[in-house]
């Protein structure tokens, strides 16, 4: 009852707040980062340098696991999972639950698709200025594509989960039309 409780009044929160913008700016250098990750349940060791160097990596920041919009958006970005792969992109979640939460979410939200990593002390949430203002124990709902120099390609923040996923997409797509080999 008392976790009912507690996503009650974060999905009031994440309601009342106002849109906000990735403060990490287009053409900046993405802070590199390391992190205890899930992918199907199964757990690793995620490094941006490491993946950075396989292609584009979308990261994309949420609330928390389990909650409505979080559902959502990993469902969208699951079902473009294939689409990502093509292009080269890795695709990687964080929030501040423990990993032993992202074990189950990987599995039953991400559709055992794609990673997500924990971030329990917020150091990588904090590092990407994706803290949620109005409730500065989450992340905010922010999405950045990153090319493999560690360039920020696109930078999108906003609390309603829809258009993560295509935008990530898109940008991605750009990258690789100048990228091809």
């Amino acid at each position: 009852m008392r976790k009912f409780f507690a996503l009650a009044a974060l999905t009031a929160v994440l309601a009342a707040a106002p849109l906000a913008y990735a403060s990490l700016a287009v053409g900046a250098k993405a802070p590199d980062f390391s992190a205890k990750a899930s992918l199907g349940g199964k757990e690793f060791d995620f490094s941006l340098a490491d993946a950075l160097k396989k292609g584009p990596v979308v990261l994309y920041f949420y609330p928390a696991a389990f909650t409505k919009g979080c559902t959502i958006e990993a469902h969208n970005f699951a079902e473009a999972t294939a689409q990502y792969a093509a292009l080269g992109a890795t695709v990687i979640g964080v929030s501040h639950d423990t990993i032993d939460t992202l074990d189950k979410f990987s599995v039953s939200e991400c559709r055992n698709k794609f990673a997500v990593a924990a971030d329990p002390d917020q150091k990588v949430i904090k590092a990407y200025d994706a803290v949620l203002k109005k409730a500065p124990q989450y992340a905010d709902r922010t999405s950045y594509v990153i090319a493999p120099d560690s360039t920020i390609l696109m930078a999108y923040t906003d609390l309603d989960p829809d258009k993560h996923m295509a935008l990530t997409l898109a940008e991605v797509q750009r990258w690789r039309e100048h990228h091809k080999h």
